[in-house]
């Protein structure tokens, strides 16, 4: 790994389309669909039944597991069916659909969260259904419990949004930057942190004006706003705590063993709102994007709204979508319908139509060695590929495929536009399935 100053990234075509203006709030939809799994670890189980009432901010979904978080209702209404999806990963998941009532009556769970120490404070943080909204859905309540929690002292906000079309965590910072203050100040305090760090790119100039003034008008000494190049993948969780504290962080490795917190920018904001209000995460700002929809734009959405019902928010469709991709087109995953509902971490919503969704035919390596100089990590995805198709399991191990973070940074440098992402996560599997033997 690189030990400059800074990690080998690559410069992408930003479109952030939507950066300047200002988020608006969709109406309620006539249904909405919650997914019991919404956080990596275990899947909830359903508190409701079909014919329930429910109100916004009830918990509708919770499990005695160690990793997980529960779920809230983000409407007012009656629970319609609870149902058996099949994921985009393959698997089986729980929905909870909600026949909304319009009303949006607030539940009388909803109340701002009293603590004293740092157990209550997590025990609160989990009881929000908070999870790392910038696409990991990690546990936040497990992230701010480290075992050496003594041994952490600094806290970074991750507000690079490196990724292409997004640009919800620059309007948080630009509308709601008092939020991430507060959030900031919670999680210093209660983990007796004593430096905070918001990384964001140099392409997000309100973003950072903001927080710099509102840092100040604070009186916040020990927190400061690091302005990273407005290059991809800044906004990785190893490359940002290498490029904000100067630490090497190796795959396997949690930035808490480096004495690191690190969260999302608008999980920190989240945080921040729900222990002045005690409305626990039933809404995310989404933004829309892409050539097949007519009005690109950030939207408050409740979680668990179709694609289909957002997009005819944003003026519907301009040309057939080809594609929708929930997430970033870097790092997001397509989804094969837009009656797809949206999870807590869909921070975007990308509909390309058919010439931007259109996969440019493969051709041979030509062994330039763009894909190694553009790896974060300086991997070699070329010697992956050749690996994976000889079920060479040792040359894998030994060239570090289990480094690869699937930025897709080699992918979208390859002349030849080999899928050489995709190829280092089968790669991963297979050496993952060979460790079980």
């Amino acid at each position: 790994m690189s030990q400059g100053k800074h990690l080998p990234s690559i410069l992408v075509k930003h479109h952030k389309n939507t950066a300047g203006a200002n988020t608006v709030v969709m109406p309620i939809p006539d249904v909405v669909e919650i997914c019991m799994s919404q956080s990596i670890g275990a899947p909830c189980q359903p508190l409701v039944a079909k014919g329930d009432t429910v109100k916004v901010g009830q918990k509708i979904g919770d499990t005695d597991a160690f990793v997980s978080a529960p779920v809230h209702s983000s409407v007012s209404g009656v629970v319609k069916d609870i149902i058996q999806v099949r994921s985009s990963m393959g698997g089986m998941e729980t929905h909870i659909v909600i026949e909304t009532d319009k009303k949006q009556e607030i539940s009388e769970e909803v109340r701002p969260p009293q603590v004293s120490n740092h157990e209550e404070f997590v025990k609160a943080v989990r009881e929000c259904g908070l999870v790392g909204l910038g696409g990991a859905s990690f546990p936040t309540s497990i992230k701010l419990d480290p075992k050496n929690l003594d041994e952490c002292h600094v806290l970074v906000v991750n507000g690079a949004e490196c990724e292409p079309f997004i640009t919800g965590d620059n309007r948080v910072m630009v509308e709601q930057g008092q939020d991430v203050l507060d959030g900031m100040k919670l999680i210093m305090d209660y983990l007796n942190l004593e430096k905070g760090i918001i990384g964001i790119e140099e392409n997000k100039p309100d973003a950072i004006e903001n927080m710099r003034s509102l840092i100040t008008q604070n009186g916040l000494d020990n927190v400061e706003v690091q302005v990273l190049q407005s290059r991809y993948p800044k906004g990785a969780e190893r490359v940002l705590v290498y490029e904000t504290t100067g630490q090497v962080m190796d795959a396997g490795v949690l930035p808490a063993q480096l004495g690191v917190i690190l969260d999302n920018v608008t999980t920190i904001a989240t945080l921040g709102q729900y222990f002045k209000t005690g409305m626990p995460l039933v809404q995310r700002r989404i933004t829309v994007d892409g050539d097949a929809v007519k009005n690109p734009q950030n939207v408050f959405v409740p979680v668990g709204t179709r694609i289909a019902d957002i997009v005819e928010f944003c003026g519907g469709y301009v040309q057939e979508p080809r594609k929708i991709v929930m997430g970033g087109p870097m790092m997001g995953r397509a989804t094969h319908s837009d009656s797809t509902p949206t999870v807590k971490n869909t921070g975007a919503i990308l509909c390309f139509g058919k010439e931007a969704a259109t996969v440019k035919t493969e051709t041979a390596c030509i062994n330039c060695g763009r894909c190694h100089r553009a790896c974060p990590f300086e991997l070699m995805p070329q010697l992956y590929a050749e690996f994976y198709d000889r079920k060479d399991v040792e040359g894998l191990n030994k060239f570090k495929v289990m480094q690869c973070m699937e930025c897709g940074s080699c992918s979208y440098v390859c002349p030849a536009r080999r899928p050489l992402a995709f190829t280092n996560k089968l790669a991963k599997g297979m050496v993952k399935e060979a460790s079980k033997k």
